[in-house]
């Protein structure tokens, strides 16, 4: 029989172990005479896309939390985790024979059959590293012990890791946002919507999910961005709008900071040369000057969503002009939000002319009075503020400045991740603006002491 088995795999951190699972499973196809495609999902990429459209008689092999949609979707089809076939592959390969044997593609069986609940699920973090996975792990084993169904969706560092099929939210029963930034919940309009921070899960996975059924509420509609997001407000909170911004400003210092790096090692403490000025360039008249507007637009659009990203942007490039900085940027983004939510609790209009509303109105007003305020109330005052930190930093001596380093370096340490250490970190991304690096230095110490201290324990005690 030429029938295909198709595979896909969600490695999650996993990625040797996928990697193992899928040249397993091959062996056992070939040793069986059978055809295989192997699809493997990791946080960074899709390797191997499978190649469609699948046959009659064909069968879909699903392992771990890996999704499906399209024609593959419609194939009979079994789940199995990364363990069972490294264990057990040729016994599996064994068990897909009944369904292989099916005259032609037919609906796949449910993968909620006997009344399981299913679930999706958003994790995010500012950062897109650690918290994210943790939190995705915490509720695929808190779904496993509690006998749900879940799907999860990744919003890493790199951008969205499986991500979730229009298939899969219409059939959910429930959908979990754990997240410490703003996620965009436009495609969930009419689910019953449970959101959350990270921590929660990654401590105690199962009573959150109890929670979840038992407190969602149908998530609104977003015809109107700026009105759901004022409905949406009370969930939220200054750090996590805070959180939202610094995230998406960090690409931006990553960028300008190693382009500035390489100028300074093409040319030296001056840059010179023709490439490293360019660099220099790059680097600071490009990624850097956008910090401020970036950080600002998006603390704004997480108070109040599409409509607050121009009025924050806007805010920010004057911030710069005016010599606010960071701080400025901060308030500048807060200024934008709720500005927009307060012009939208105000204006109405007729059902002809809402449209305008978060195009025209809301951005155009918005922009005015964030420009307004920060030019006549919080510019100079920020922009001495500011003077004043950067002076203050760049005069410190030798006993100061270790005395600053420790107090930075135990507040990025303290809490790994929790909001003493955004707290520093945010600091330190902020006087980078103002060309004082001193900071930074301190906290990137700071950072690596932990997982380096756990490494060298691990590696030194690998029986304790």
């Amino acid at each position: 029989m030429h029938s295909t088995i198709w595979v896909i795999i969600e490695a999650g951190t996993g990625g040797v172990e996928a990697l193992l699972a899928a040249e397993t499973l091959r062996r056992a196809a070939a040793e069986r005479g059978r055809a295989m495609a192997v699809e493997i999902h990791t946080p960074e990429s899709v390797i191997s896309p499978l190649q469609g459209p699948p046959a009659p008689g064909d069968v879909l092999l699903l392992v771990g939390q890996a999704g499906v949609g399209g024609d593959f979707a419609r194939l009979p089809q079994r789940r199995v985790d990364i363990d069972s076939i490294l264990h057990d592959a040729g016994g599996i390969v064994n068990s897909l024979e009944t369904a292989i044997a099916a005259p032609a593609l037919a609906p796949a069986p449910s993968l909620t059959a006997g009344g399981k609940k299913r679930i999706v699920a958003v994790t995010s973090c500012p950062t897109g590293i650690a918290h994210t996975f943790m939190a995705a792990e915490g509720l695929q084993q808190a779904a496993d012990a509690l006998g749900y169904d879940i799907r999860i969706e990744t919003q890493g560092s790199v951008g969205a890791g499986t991500p979730l099929t229009p298939e899969e939210i219409a059939a959910a029963d429930l959908v979990v946002i754990a997240a410490d930034r703003e996620v965009d919940r436009g495609r969930f309009a009419g689910k019953p919507l449970f959101s959350s921070r990270t921590k929660p899960f990654i401590t105690d996975g199962r009573n959150m999910l109890r929670k979840a059924f038992a407190e969602a509420a149908a998530q609104q509609s977003t015809a109107g961005p700026a009105e759901a997001a004022a409905k949406n407000l009370p969930r939220t909170g200054p750090y996590k709008h805070l959180m939202t911004g610094v995230s998406f400003m960090l690409p931006f210092v990553v960028a300008g900071g190693l382009c500035i790096a390489l100028a300074f090692a093409i040319g030296g403490i001056d840059a010179e040369g023709d490439l490293a000025q360019f660099l220099m360039k790059v680097g600071g008249s490009g990624g850097f000057a956008l910090m401020v507007p970036i950080l600002a637009g998006y603390i704004a659009f997480s108070i109040a969503d599409r409509p607050g990203i121009a009025p924050g942007m806007i805010g920010g490039v004057i911030c710069n002009s005016v010599g606010t900085g960071f701080l400025g940027g901060i308030a500048a983004g807060f200024i934008a939000g709720y500005a927009i939510i307060c012009l939208n609790r105000l204006i109405k209009l007729p059902k002809n002319l809402a449209g305008l509303m978060p195009i025209l109105i809301l951005p155009l007003l918005g922009s005015v009075a964030t420009c307004l305020v920060i030019y006549y109330v919080i510019g100079e005052p920020f922009a001495a503020l500011n003077n004043f930190l950067s002076e203050c930093l760049k005069s410190l001596g030798g006993a100061n400045r270790v005395f600053l380093g420790l107090i930075l370096g135990g507040m990025m340490a303290v809490d790994m991740g929790g909001p003493v250490n955004k707290a520093a970190y945010a600091f330190s991304v902020g006087m980078l603006g103002s060309d004082v690096f001193l900071p930074m230095a301190a906290v990137m110490a700071g950072g690596m002491t932990p997982p380096l201290a756990v490494a060298i324990a691990t590696f030194l005690f690998k029986d304790k």
